[in-house]
């Protein structure tokens, strides 16, 4: 295998960097491909469009390198297992274009304004390595549109497979459309497709990364029900998740556990996204232990491995920790980077060295690493929230002065800070240099502007943050609805505060108990009963343990609004948390007002519930009952439940029921008076015999 050739018929043999797995080809120190391009017409020729195109397919469908002690940058270049792509690139039979002609079409497609036509009048030259080629160049410039128009006319045309599959899905994730990755997922007929694990890590990282861990974990299970042999990328892209998540650090735990079990061995990444996690989740601990269980295995820690232990020194402000690490990444050869430097910077605060940490935030300066407001921005926070609000404000004037720039972060700070001191006039003025000074706006700056125009009663300046909101079509959020039911409630404007809950209630938010419920009680004194009755049931149906004592607030409320049908559900289901006082004030007007065929079901259920009925009760049904005699079914009904139950009516119900027997049947009221004679007979003996 020395010689090359360059004849129709002959391969051209050509070594690969590194050892791989290849259908059909040996396994060793170094592995040989065969290629056939039968049009070269020199050796020289052939061999140098060889190189280059195997260079091209080499950084197409490389991986990232695991950083296994050991590992050269060599064999980073070459992934684990070569896809389909692969083969088909390696392996070139026959074809009608030659390389440098299809190379042309690549290049004249990919700067093509109008792709569809581009594809129409070239595409048919390409090979399926080619397209994915392009599809890959697409995705590293972040052309999502083009992507989506190409792997679409791939499509129609079967011209995909594993690598078209696995790149268009990972792109898709970096684009953040999850939906179109999981419907292109799932359109996947071919099983083996379906279940490769380069395809299964591509959709699985696209969910974890985006916020839809519980998804990934899900479709995790499924794919290895259906075949998935899981590998270190698999594991890797769902820890990437669990960074994000609320129980992340048990499901790391968790993952790893499975990762052992399986016999794969963690490698320098999954270390690095456990430090993460353990810094996000306050594991300073944990992270210590991850980290000298890396290095003892041979890894040596990067700049991210560091940053990622330095963040979880900030949780708890441990500058001495944090002061010795930076130190180690001296030692071990490593400059500290922007990302150290101002991570330490965020330990300083936390721990509240403020001297300490604007002697950083001056050296970040002279490095040119504070040319943006996020140094200036932690130590701004660190100053206004432990209460010293002037030094934050020279730090921000500072900030100013050097034009550094800015995305309206150092104004929310200040503003907040404003707003917690109480001085709303500088919190408005500050917010409305701002609205003059800046067009840019996410949703933290509208939700501080927000705050301070409604701290401030600015109702004028809160409707046109609304409005701005909107026409950015920026989603309110959970503090924004907060601000909102906080301000119309002050303002006394309940009507608006419950239609504020009703669109959080809509778009799937958690409300808030404490907030909600005294929007309850203003509600209820407001006389909107229905209203503190929807906001309530919004409350119950979040899945939470409500307060006790918020049962009987609600219960007194649609008492007070005669909503009798309402309160007969809340008792029904709450009786045993709301006291016998509020229990006889329910029952009283129920007897009085409430629906007359509903009568029998609330003494049955405040019976069942535990609650004695008293004679009162019972006489001010009777009342309901013989002023309508249509109803005499419900109250025969009654008194026959009422002799089972040992309940006697009073002497004065009784004459009453005497004297208009006639209405009712004189034989049945008869017999019915006669039980619950006999019974009271009964009741009396046993009282005396006890």
């Amino acid at each position: 295998m020395q010689s090359i050739s360059g004849s129709r018929l002959d391969p051209i043999y050509f070594p690969l960097r590194s050892p791989c797995t290849l259908p059909k080809c040996p396994r060793g120190p170094r592995t040989w491909v065969a290629l056939s391009y039968p049009q070269f017409k020199s050796t020289s020729t052939s061999h140098s469009l060889v190189q280059k195109y195997i260079a091209e397919l080499d950084n197409g469908f490389s991986q990232t390198n695991r950083n296994k002690p050991g590992s050269t940058s060599s064999e980073a270049g070459v992934s684990r297992v070569l896809s389909e792509d692969a083969v088909n690139g390696l392996t070139v039979r026959d074809n009608a274009f030659p390389w440098f002609e299809r190379r042309a079409a690549i290049t004249e497609i990919q700067g093509a304004s109008d792709l569809g036509s581009a594809l129409s009048r070239l595409g048919g030259k390409l090979q399926l390595q080619d397209l994915n080629i392009i599809l890959r160049n697409f995705g590293k410039s972040n052309k999502w549109r083009e992507i989506s128009q190409l792997f679409n006319w791939m499509q129609k045309l079967g011209k995909v497979n594993i690598s078209s599959y696995s790149s268009f899905i990972k792109y898709m994730g970096r684009s953040g459309n999850t939906v179109k990755a999981l419907q292109v997922y799932q359109s996947i007929k071919d099983e083996p497709t379906l279940y490769d694990v380069t395809v299964c890590n591509s959709i699985l990282g696209c969910l974890a990364r985006n916020g839809k861990f519980e998804s990934s974990i899900k479709l995790f299970e499924q794919m290895k029900k259906g075949g998935l042999t899981p590998d270190t990328v698999t594991y890797s892209s769902l820890l990437a998740g669990c960074n994000k998540n609320k129980n992340g650090y048990s499901q790391a735990l968790q993952l790893i556990k499975e990762l052992k079990i399986s016999g794969l061995c963690m490698d320098s990444v999954i270390y690095g996204s456990l430090l993460a996690i353990c810094a996000s989740n306050n594991q300073c601990e944990e992270a210590e232990t991850f980290f000298q269980q890396m290095r003892a295995e041979g890894f040596s820690p990067n700049i991210f491995h560091y940053s990622s232990l330095l963040n979880a020194y900030a949780v708890e402000g441990n500058h001495k920790k944090a002061d010795k690490l930076v130190e180690d990444i001296k030692s071990a050869g490593l400059v500290p980077n922007k990302v150290i430097l101002t991570t330490l910077l965020k330990v300083y605060v936390r721990g509240c060295f403020f001297d300490k940490s604007r002697e950083l935030l001056a050296e970040l300066d002279t490095l040119g690493f504070a040319r943006d407001e996020m140094p200036y921005c932690l130590l701004m926070d660190g100053l206004a929230k432990a209460g010293h609000i002037d030094e934050a404000k020279a730090v921000f004037e500072d900030m100013k002065q050097k034009n550094v720039k800015s995305d309206g972060y150092s104004h929310s700070i200040i503003i907040s800070a404003y707003c917690r001191e109480g001085l709303l006039e500088e919190a408005k003025l500050l917010a409305k240099d701002f609205e003059s000074t800046s067009g840019k706006y996410d949703l933290v700056m509208l939700n501080t502007l927000l705050r301070a125009y409604c701290k401030g009663g600015e109702m004028q300046y809160v409707m046109q943050t609304m409005k701005k909101m909107d026409e950015l079509a920026i989603s309110p959020d959970l503090h924004t609805f907060s601000i909102l039911i906080k301000y119309f409630s002050k303002e006394k404007l309940y009507n608006l505060a419950y239609r504020t809950v009703e669109d959080m209630h809509a778009r799937g938010l958690q409300i808030d108990e404490e907030l909600c419920t005294s929007l309850i009680l203003e509600l209820g004194k407001a006389g909107a009963a229905s209203e503190a009755y929807s906001v309530y049931n919004k409350l119950r149906y979040t899945k939470r343990t409500l307060c006790k004592a918020l049962h009987e607030k609600v219960l007194k409320i649609l008492v007070a609004g005669r909503l009798l049908k309402d309160a007969y559900v809340l008792v029904k289901d709450n009786s045993e948390l709301i006291s016998k006082s509020a229990l006889d004030k329910f029952v009283t007007s129920f007897m009085k007002f409430g629906n007359i065929n509903l009568i029998n079901d609330v003494l049955r259920a405040l019976h069942n519930n535990g609650y004695l009925i008293n004679q009162g009760v019972f006489s001010l049904a009777v009342s309901r009952y013989v002023g309508e005699p249509e109803k005499k079914e419900l109250l025969l009904h009654m008194l026959e439940w009422m002799s089972g139950q040992g309940y006697v009516v009073d002497s004065e119900s009784r004459n009453l029921l005497l004297k208009n027997c006639d209405l009712f049947g004189k034989q049945l009221i008869a017999e019915g008076l006669s039980k619950q004679h006999a019974m009271s007979k009964i009741r009396r003996t046993q009282a005396t015999n006890a």
